[in-house]
């Protein structure tokens, strides 16, 4: 089969299409031919041998990434339920990699059935991106009362973000960067949306909002950098601030006098992730099966990985990302 194979952490190009033996399935699992592959940001990290602050450990190398997979079971390993044979699934694999590939083994109770109307870059967005989502909104807990400050709105976590805010009835603020981001964030529901590129796009928020008189009251952030610290100007006193993340570069100042000065709440979104991931992966599904949840997604070919990883990493890419051998 047509893989990716990391053989040496460092840059995108170290991610090499290669030809290797297809895999075998083992007890309790199954074979899938890989619809669609999930690139998740921390895939990134991962190929750059940067593990810290991550739940994993450096993988014997060479490695093939990727662990968010849709496809068409293909072949049973022993005591696998025979019925799984011939159906269109997607399945995240764990702590285990192998998605990056033509075929992939996976563990029969991680899998899920897929019906018809659900392509591959939908489930695999929904399986990585979208119950990473579904725990961030465990825990924001959104309203009508709300106004809700999503940034890099038009990413994969932000653009579910953009969708569940607005259909819990909330006013939505989107930030992304460049024009054409923009105008998809309008496109996903959000009542104003702002270019973090330009550089008075706080100022044209606050002039926005402020005919309305409603303060922003939440803060849904996987920016921080500079971007989040100016997103920061705009949240009320005693306002609430969830962050998943940092790719503006580094992390909220969450010890800063100021925010304390202001009673705002700054919360570590994804402390209850890892303890509840089967319920979220079933919301994602659940909301996207439905309809109520439309996950944009920029597509490369399986063999331009190393294209992906770079687009993601720049910031350049719209949605979730997705190989497709």
């Amino acid at each position: 089969m047509k893989t990716i194979r990391l053989h040496a952490f460092g840059p995108p190009e170290n991610l090499r299409y290669e030809d290797v033996a297809d895999p075998v399935p083992g007890p309790g699992t199954v074979l899938l031919q890989v619809e669609a592959a999930g690139v998740h940001l921390l895939d990134t990290f991962l190929r750059a041998g940067d593990f810290d602050g991550t739940a994993f450990t450096a993988p014997d190398l060479p490695t093939i990434p990727g662990r968010e997979v849709a496809g068409v079971v293909r072949a049973l390993g022993p005591d696998a339920d025979p019925s799984w044979l011939g159906k269109r699934v997607v399945v995240h694999l764990g702590m285990v990699p192998g998605g990056y590939a033509e075929l992939a083994v996976a563990k029969v109770e991680s899998l899920y059935e897929l019906p018809d109307h659900v392509d591959g870059v939908q489930a695999v967005a929904a399986i990585g991106t979208g119950r990473t989502t579904a725990g961030i909104l465990a825990q924001a807990a959104l309203s009508p009362d709300d106004v809700v400050l999503i940034t890099s709105a038009a990413g994969g976590i932000g653009s579910y973000l953009v969708q569940a805010a607005r259909n819990a009835g909330a006013t939505v603020i989107g930030v992304a960067g460049g024009p054409a981001k923009v105008q998809l964030v309008r496109e996903l529901g959000a009542h104003y949306a702002a270019d973090y590129q330009d550089p008075n796009w706080v100022s044209a928020l606050r002039t926005d909002l402020a005919p309305a008189e409603r303060p922003v009251t939440v803060m849904l952030d996987g920016v921080a950098g500079e971007s989040g610290r100016q997103a920061l100007e705009l949240v009320a006193d005693g306002g609430r601030v969830l962050t998943f993340g940092w790719s503006g570069g580094d992390p909220l100042p969450v010890d800063s006098p100021v925010l304390s000065t202001r009673g705002i709440t700054v919360t570590a979104a994804l402390g209850d992730v890892r303890a509840r991931l089967r319920e979220f992966e079933r919301i994602a599904l659940d909301e996207t099966i439905e309809g109520r949840w439309r996950a944009l997604s920029t597509t490369f070919p399986l063999s331009d990985a190393a294209t992906a990883h770079r687009a993601l990493e720049e910031r350049r890419a719209v949605g979730k990302v997705v190989l497709v051998p």
